[in-house]
């Protein structure tokens, strides 16, 4: 089992009872489990235009989490990708329409508008006042006589909703809704399938490759793209959007379709302002999960070129947590740097001897980044290799700034580059090692005995000793022997990395919180990138 689930027969009433805990009574639900799931909202008295949504589960929070006031009267929830009965539409539509009507917004796959279509033909045979728009936003296929309806979706649930609260009438509100679904275009992109809970995974997308203009049940994509970054994977899906898009000013709706990191999220929502649309999107919906794909590590990008008064009831307040809000975007607001924080960097001097000792350790670092990081991923949390690589890459960038002609300023030089560049605890002791190498060799020390003073204070500060199975244990046997010559002190910290392996304790750092098995036969990263500089230094 890959999933945190009982039993697949009941992932889907079993997270409606939890979607209808977690709302503090704002959400009910209409008897009738298993067959009937209809989450609805707990205040509704049937005095305004009722909206139902609803479709296949997997895609939360959408349909039950847009239940609530400006938003969604009822959600109707079928099993996993599959649409709901026409009894369980019908349910929810007799549930909550009152005299005003009720309006189905309806995603553009045949097994929605059937089970839909023919329950508002039920509905009608009551009595009710029941009308129907389908979504049809995707533009991934740009021949198919009926688009799929994905997370533009949205737009019209709050565009609908908006008109309803305020009192519209079915009418108006439909027209809203056709409005919406006219203006709105999205496209999908993914790095890999999704899993269906109880179902082997598809392992259809080849690594390295991307997948453009998936659905949201998984269905496969237009094209496969070699996969290069968050900038081109926006690119890619703007170059569609283009196509299709009047260059008006727009609404985007940035959706996380399952899997992809809040980190990298807010990198594609920086990659879309820089995109060649970027300048027309005024206003922002999310990042955020919206309308997913179970665990889908992909995301999909929506515009609509609203009008007036299309953004209005889209800026409108509403009662529902999963709906982020819509923000317009500002210029970005950068404030210097408090007094104190701004470094004074010495003056900048040239000396090519020194340039290129500097370039030929980066390279060690820059060379050795996916090792450190295998290495590290057995007693850490694999990136003590792009720690180092990210650091030697800026230094370098920044050489022709730094006073190479002047050892004792330079070393107080690295030390300011390696705090503002370097992250984590192995960025901190660098840099507190530098500094205290500065200070020994502004006093006159030679420059073995500089940088003993530099491990020293790193050792006093960072609390690590040889033997703690840190960098340590190949830096400071360096040191020792490099009055003997350079070549001394690599074989030095070649043994000292060695050592490292057969330690089956850490003393600090994160492998400290590992097992003696996990440890064992596994070089410290910090130590083998100790070793490695020596060595190529040696050679």
């Amino acid at each position: 089992m890959t999933h945190f689930m009982n039993k697949k027969e009941d992932i889907v009433t079993e997270a409606i009872d939890g979607a209808i805990a977690a709302s503090g009574g704002a959400l009910s639900r209409l008897d009738g489990y298993p067959h009937i799931r209809v989450v609805v909202r707990s205040d509704w008295e049937k005095s305004k235009v009722a909206l139902v949504s609803g479709g296949g589960s997997g895609h939360e929070p959408a349909h039950a989490g847009f239940v609530g006031q400006g938003m969604l009267t009822a959600a109707v929830c079928g099993d996993v990708f599959a649409s709901p009965s026409v009894d369980a539409v019908l349910a929810g539509i007799l549930a909550v329409t009152g005299p005003a009507g009720c309006l189905l917004i309806v995603k553009n796959y045949t097994g929605d508008r059937l089970n839909f279509g023919l329950a508002a033909e039920r509905a009608r045979a009551f009595g009710l006042n029941v009308r129907m728009v389908v979504v049809d936003d995707d533009i991934a296929l740009p021949d198919l006589p009926q688009a799929r309806g994905v997370a533009g979706t949205l737009f019209v649930h709050k565009v609908a909703g908006a008109a309803a609260e305020q009192g519209a009438s079915l009418d108006e509100v439909a027209e809203a809704a056709e409005r919406v679904i006219a203006g709105i275009h999205s496209i999908g992109m993914s790095l890999d399938t999704c899993t269906v809970p109880g179902s082997p995974k598809e392992g259809r997308i080849p690594e390295g490759m991307a997948e453009l203009g998936l659905g949201i049940h998984g269905e496969a994509g237009v094209e496969h793209l070699e996969y290069e970054g968050a900038r081109q994977a926006i690119g890619s899906m703007v170059d569609k959007l283009s196509a299709v898009m009047s260059g008006k000013p727009c609404v985007a709706l940035l959706n996380n379709l399952g899997a992809v990191s809040v980190l990298e999220m807010s990198v594609l929502a920086a990659e879309l302002r820089r995109s060649a649309i970027g300048e027309r999107v005024k206003w922002l919906v999310g990042p955020a999960a919206l309308m997913t794909s179970l665990d889908m590590r992909g995301f999909s990008l929506t515009v609509f070129e609203a009008g007036e008064e299309d953004l209005a009831l889209l800026r409108a307040p509403c009662g529902v947590r999963a709906w982020p809000g819509t923000v317009e975007l500002v210029p970005d607001n950068v404030l210097p740097l408090p007094d104190g924080l701004a470094p004074i960097k010495a003056m900048p001097s040239a000396h090519e001897p020194t340039k290129a000792f500097l370039i030929k350790c980066c390279q060690v670092l820059i060379e050795a980044e996916d090792d450190l990081n295998a290495l590290d991923a057995k007693s850490g949390d694999g990136d003590t290799g792009s720690t180092l690589a990210g650091a030697a890459r800026a230094l370098i960038d920044a050489l022709d700034s730094l006073p190479l002609a002047d050892h004792t300023q330079l070393y107080r030089a690295i030390e300011q580059e390696l705090s503002q560049t370097m992250g984590g605890s192995s960025g901190v002791l660098l840099a507190i090692f530098f500094a205290a190498v500065g200070d020994a060799s502004s006093s006159g020390m030679p420059m073995r005995d500089a940088l003993m003073a530099g491990l020293e204070r790193m050792q006093q500060i960072g609390g690590a000793r040889l033997g703690d199975r840190t960098m340590i244990d190949a830096l400071k046997p360096a040191l020792d022997e490099l009055g003997s010559g350079i070549g001394c002190a690599a074989r030095a910290a070649r043994e000292g990395a060695n050592h490292t392996a057969t330690m089956t304790r850490a003393n600090a750092g994160r492998a400290s919180y590992i097992s003696a098995e996990q440890l064992e036969g596994h070089v410290d990263p910090g130590a083998e990138a100790v070793a490695r500089l020596f060595e190529r230094l040696a050679s």
